[in-house]
Parts: structure tokens; sequence; C-alpha cells
């Protein structure tokens, strides 16, 4: 393999618009990161914007592999199932933990109701 392999257009077609796609997707959820005011805001925007780009670029991976090496390339259908498996129990621990954290400086205290439910601070009335 001398990196001059191509591929045909109705399969390079797919992978161009799906890389771009999930690139664009995956931007827009780091700018979210750096825009949103507090903690509790800014881990949405990677939580789930990170599932669907990687999904967009696994299967553009998964389109351009196949055709490259004339076989079904499936290698990224684990990596597939392994970040959609993980990114949201990942972001729930990250989020308990802030809570936690907050709770245990005494900044949470008062966002706490009665029915144990935690309301962030700039909730309160």
């Amino acid at each position: 393999m001398n990196g001059l392999e191509s591929i045909p257009a109705w399969a390079a077609l797919p992978t161009a618009f799906l890389l771009i796609l999930g690139g664009t997707i995956v931007v827009v959820g780091a700018m979210g990161l750096m825009r949103l005011p507090n903690f509790y805001q800014r881990i949405h925007g990677p939580a789930i914007t990170v599932t669907l780009g990687a999904g967009c670029l696994l299967i553009a991976s998964m389109i351009y592999f196949t055709v490259l090496k004339s076989r079904p390339v499936i290698h990224e259908l684990i990596i597939t199932l392994f970040v959609l498996m993980t990114a949201p129990v990942v972001a729930m621990l990250i989020m308990r933990a802030a809570i936690y954290r907050d709770l245990r400086a005494g900044k949470g205290e008062s966002g706490v109701t009665d029915g144990g439910v935690y309301r962030l601070p700039e909730q309160e009335e």
C-alpha cells in the first residue's frame, strides 16, 4: 500500500459527507463546552454530541475501509457499541461527582428540596 489508493465515487461521497457531518457535530459540542455558563449545562454539549459525531465518523470509516479492502470491515461496530454504552454512563457519573462535590463544599445544601431532589443554585427562588 503506497497511500495512493482511490475509492469509487459512490463510496467517496457518503464517506466525505459523514466525515464533514461528524466533524461539524463534534465542533458544535466543543463550542457548547466553551460557551455555556456553568458545569451542569456544559456537560450536556459533549455528552450528547460526541455520541452522534463519533457515530458518523465510525460509519465513514467502515464504508471507506470496506470498499478499499474489498471485504466487510466491521471493527468499528465494536467501537460504536463501546461509545454508545459508555458515553452516557460517564457523563452521568461526572455530573453526580459534581453534585457531590458541591454538596460537600456547602454550595448546594440549600439546593436539596424536601423530596431529596437537587436543584441547581441558579434555580433557587
